[in-house]
């Protein structure tokens, strides 16, 4: 099966969170933020990951609303990380702006399949 958008771009987002947590603890010696930062932004393509092999309609919505909840958090540590100084601007807009695009794709995906359980007629 080849790899989805979504999946492609949620590895992507952790790839550039993971070096930028990185450099975070080495250089500026920042590890609070930083660390939470790398729980969250992983675990956006890790939930939507697990979303592929979802058991039922009901798990793939929780996994991918778990998934756009860590890409909320991302963000948020995201302008913290920005506000304190330890991110540049133009990494900063890099980031949000994937981060956003993640957070647009997951909200279409779970209204896609809200409304098709809702249409469906027993």
């Amino acid at each position: 099966m080849k790899p989805s958008i979504l999946r492609q771009k949620t590895f992507a987002f952790a790839v550039k969170i993971v070096r930028l947590v990185q450099r975070l603890q080495s250089e500026k010696k920042e590890f609070v933020m930083s660390h939470q930062l790398l729980k969250c932004g992983t675990s956006v393509g890790a939930n939507d990951s697990e979303a592929e092999f979802a058991q039922s309609k009901d798990d793939f919505i929780s996994k991918l609303s778990i998934s756009l909840k860590e890409a909320n958090e991302s963000k948020f540590f995201l302008e913290l990380l920005h506000a304190t100084d330890y991110i540049e601007n133009d990494e900063f807009r890099d980031l949000a702006s994937d981060c956003g695009e993640i957070k647009a794709m997951l909200i279409s995906s779970l209204r896609t399949v809200k409304t098709s359980i809702n249409k469906k007629v027993y």
